[in-house]
């Protein structure tokens, strides 16, 4: 697959990815709402980018700056050779 080279098309995929959060959200939270259903959510939001985070930029500058991931399966990939 080929690198995302278009301006638009980044915002454009940033926007959508922001829609796609916000409506699952909405969803969950109108079919059964509560604080406690609000507060999970949004730890696991939070939890979530943070490993996100962690799995593509502070691998790739600190574990092995050598190393440049392209996704999640491929970091799991480098991940998992590594430990054996």
């Amino acid at each position: 697959m080929r690198d995302l080279q278009s301006t638009n098309s980044m915002w454009l995929k940033g926007w959508l990815f922001l829609l796609i959060g916000v409506v699952s959200a909405a969803l969950l939270l109108m079919e059964d709402w509560s604080w406690r259903r609000a507060g999970l959510l949004v730890l696991c939001v939070w939890g979530f980018s943070r490993a996100y985070y962690f799995a593509f930029y502070v691998i790739e500058r600190w574990v092995d700056p050598q190393f440049k991931f392209s996704g999640l399966g491929h970091f799991i990939t480098w991940w998992w050779r590594g430990k054996r």
